[in-house]
């Protein structure tokens, strides 16, 4: 595996990082994860916009073009002889003195990682409710961040099973979202998903699908709901943006009746990418031409 770090491509064992960053030191940084389809990083704007925001928010000074960011990844596509990838996209503070930083961070470190999707990544999963709640937001929304050690202790508690996700429950017993996704069902042909304000991620192909819904005049209702509702639901179904669309069989042993939405939404994920979308915007500005 090739890797981009701060202006070189390199392999990964000579990847480094300073024992100084306060990425490492501090976990102030924050990533993207996204595909790229036969050359095209599909969504990317809509990427970028979110880590850009973030990146002002943790006071880190980063700014990349977008021709920068994409010579970025042919080279590495080269490098690693890929058409199809999966993309981690990371900007962390930077090298800085031991000790809390209240100014900003001007000379970030950004490292890309690159590696071949997944094969054979599944359509279906079970789900189960962790045990674990969804911890709450490091600022007045939830990052992308290097704080990741709630998903990990959930990912412990789920166990290796690679067909099974993890579903979040609030301090306050609210559907949060997945280990790794965000949560979508449906009941008597509305759609659900919880508000941001739960503290859930909000996540690039979450607001896709809902683009997508939109779209189709399917009706949907974002907000704060209870485990019950998601047990009772027709249909359910996980959303990131690497696996894009995961069917949900069941949850807690509750098998729902069918999937025939999310698979109409994967159908419209093949399409769009077809078309090299660059963000969820140009699916809205349809209903306008």
């Amino acid at each position: 595996m090739y890797v981009y770090v701060n202006g070189a491509i390199v392999e990964k064992d000579q990847a480094m990082v300073s024992a100084f960053d306060h990425g490492y030191m501090y976990g102030i940084g924050l990533f993207e994860t996204f595909r790229v389809d036969n050359g095209h990083p599909f969504l990317l704007d809509d990427h970028f916009q979110r880590l850009k925001a973030s990146l002002k928010e943790v006071g880190i000074e980063w700014s990349m073009s977008k021709e920068e960011v994409l010579a970025v990844l042919h080279k590495l596509l080269d490098a690693n002889q890929l058409r199809d990838a999966y993309v981690r996209w990371n900007v962390s503070a930077g090298i800085h003195d031991l000790g809390l930083y209240s100014g900003g961070y001007t000379e970030p470190t950004t490292i890309v990682y690159m590696k071949p999707l997944p094969k054979g990544m599944l359509l279906k999963k079970d789900a189960v409710v962790l045990q674990m709640n969804r911890n709450s937001p490091e600022g007045s929304f939830r990052f992308k961040s290097h704080h990741f050690l709630n998903n990990v202790l959930a990912k412990r508690e789920l166990g290796e099973a690679t067909n099974v996700e993890g579903v979040f429950l609030t301090e306050a017993g609210f559907v949060a979202e997945g280990i790794v996704s965000n949560v979508f069902w449906v009941k008597d042909g509305i759609v659900y998903t919880p508000d941001i304000n739960t503290g859930i991620l909000d996540g690039v192909t979450r607001n896709f699908v809902l683009a997508l819904l939109h779209k189709k005049a399917i009706p949907y209702q974002i907000g704060y709901y209870s485990k019950d509702e998601l047990l009772n639901a027709d249909e359910a179904f996980v959303t990131n943006s690497i696996q894009e669309i995961v069917t949900l069989q069941s949850i807690n042993g509750h098998s729902y009746k069918g999937s025939s939405l999310a698979a109409k939404l994967k159908r419209d994920f093949d399409f769009y990418k077809r078309e090299q979308l660059w963000s969820r915007s140009e699916v809205m500005e349809e209903d306008y031409e």
